[in-house]
Parts: structure tokens; sequence; C-alpha cells
């Protein structure tokens, strides 16, 4: 990023794209293999993960009762491969985060920049982005208990042809959905860079992350919206092609739908890893924050078990008479 950090507050939804496509070319090395070693293989995840679900969620709907012990085998199979794609997609998204932030504040930094040196960052690191999560997480069962409770009465509604009911219910839902639903994302993905790059995490980042994103909701918004959004299609056109079109494509085609579709999502999620770092110094920028470049890259030396010098007043404050 080479705008002075005042200017970073005036920067449009495409400027902030074209800023964090233009990351990667000032150390390819590194964010190829950042890209290889973490982001592809949670997006491949996240799309192969029906190619599994999908046979054994078949043969339980086709066979529900004729073997009871091999439907509870199913079942078995089917809750295990879940724990741990999850497991899975928690432990590389974390992963994925703490690697692209850091580099990406090295950069801006002028820190020297290297594989190696990100993944001896990534412990201390993720740890920080481990506890912010957890809030998160709390949030988001509070979130989704809501959710539930007007689904409910949203079925009530239908049930009992009360147009009153049905019209909030619906209302409202959306609203969560579409608003607190991307809020809460946006919230989370700016509370990680926080806790990587300043040092507060769990609770503290997230109340961080809400001062920041005032007077930039909008855009944050939007920008979620847009991640959201392309994973949606690419998710759909997957299923429908790879997962469920056996019957309408070859295997062939199938399996090149499925690795462009793979290779669409690796370069989303890393754009989106980028954005979120970008709009972290832009919403800085926003509330007249500063961003002292030698504190942070003192902070950031400290990941790596570097020696972080004492500020000059505080040496003088240590040796007062």
């Amino acid at each position: 990023m080479d705008l002075a950090p005042e200017q970073l507050q005036y920067l449009t939804i495409p400027d902030i794209l074209r800023e964090a496509i233009s990351i990667p070319k000032q150390s390819p090395k590194t964010f190829y293999l950042i890209t290889l070693t973490l982001i592809f293989p949670l997006s491949f995840a996240i799309l192969a993960h029906s190619l599994f679900t999908h046979p054994l969620l078949a043969q339980l709907q086709a066979y529900p009762q004729v073997d009871p012990s091999q439907t509870r085998h199913e079942w078995t199979l089917l809750l295990l491969f879940q724990f741990f794609y999850l497991i899975f997609l928690f432990a590389f998204s974390l992963l994925s985060t703490a690697a692209v932030v850091f580099t990406v504040a090295s950069l801006y930094t002028s820190k020297p920049v290297s594989f190696s040196s990100t993944m001896s960052a990534i412990p201390k690191v993720f740890k920080r982005l481990f506890v912010t999560y957890l809030w998160v997480a709390l949030l988001m069962m509070f979130y989704n208990f809501v959710f539930l409770a007007f689904l409910v009465l949203l079925i009530i509604a239908v049930d009992t042809q009360n147009a009153l009911l049905l019209f909030v219910s619906g209302v409202v839902i959306f609203l969560l959905f579409l608003v607190v639903h991307v809020y809460i994302t946006a919230l989370w993905h700016l509370a990680s860079v926080v806790s990587v790059l300043e040092p507060v995490h769990g609770f503290a980042a997230m109340k961080k992350s809400y001062e920041l994103l005032k007077g930039k909701t909008r855009y944050a918004g939007a920008l979620v919206f847009i991640y959201l959004a392309f994973c949606l299609v690419i998710g759909g056109v997957f299923g429908s092609v790879v997962v469920h079109g056996g019957n309408e494509y070859g295997v062939f085609a199938r399996i090149v739908v499925g690795g462009f579709l793979v290779g669409v999502l690796v370069i989303v999620n890393l754009v989106g890893l980028l954005v979120q770092s970008v709009f972290y110094y832009v919403c800085k920028s926003c509330h007249r924050q500063g961003i002292d470049k030698t504190a942070l890259h003192d902070h950031l030396g400290g990941y790596l078990g570097e020696y972080v010098p004492l500020k000059s007043s505080v040496q003088m404050e240590n040796f007062e008479i």
C-alpha cells in the first residue's frame, strides 16, 4: 500500500479491491506458498464436503429402516465426518487469516517477508485468533437462537394462517439474515485483523472492531455481501454440476468444472483475506487513528521472538531520579 495513511479513508470499494489484488505482487512467492498450503486445502474442503456427505444422506433417505445396524453405521460415519470437517475448516480458516494478515502487515511496515517467517509467527497469532473466535461463536449462538425462534414463529404463522404474524416473522428473518448476519461477519473479520495487529484479542478485539466499523458499516456490509454472494454462486454451481449432475454431465466434464470452481474459490478466499486486511487500515484512517509503523514493526517482531526495543520515554522514566 503506497498511499499515505490519511488518504486510505477515501478509498472506494473498487479502490479497496484493486489495492488488495495488487498486494501479492510485492511478495509473490510468499503468497503462492500460503495459497498452496493453507487457502487451497480450505477451499477444496468447502466444496468437496458435499461430495462425501451426499452419498451418505442419499442412503439414509432411501433405506431409512431396512437395517437398523446399517443405519446406525451410516449415521456414525456422517457425524464423524461432519465433526472432523468442522475441525479442519475451523483450523485452516484461522491459519489462513493469521498468515495473510501477518504478511500484509509485514509488507506495510517494510519488514522482511518470507513464508518461513510467516509460518513461525502463526502459533502465537493462532492463539489470539482462537480466543476472538470463541467470543464470536458466543455471539453467533445467540444470533442462531433468535433466528430459530422467529423461524418457529413463521411456521406457526403458516399453520394458523395468521397474516400479521407471518409478515412480522418473515420481515425479521429477512433482516436477521441479510443485515445482522452480514454485520456479525464483518465484525468478526475486522476483529480477526485487530487481534493480530493490536495488543488486544477476544472481547476487546470485538469492541475495537465495533468502534472501527462506525462510518464504514455500509462498505463493510457491501464487501461481505459480495464475498458471500460469490461463495453462494460457486457452491450452487458445484452442487448442481459436480455433486448432482451425474445423469447430465460426464465424469470428465464434472472433474473439469469441479477443478475450475475450486480454483475460483481459492482466488475469492485469498482476495477476501487481503480485502479485510486493507479494510482495517481504511477504518483506522477514517477514525484518524494513525498507525505507528515502527511500533507495528516491533509488535510483529514479538510473534517471532525478536527483541522489542523500549521507547525512549520509557527508558528515561526508568532512570529518572
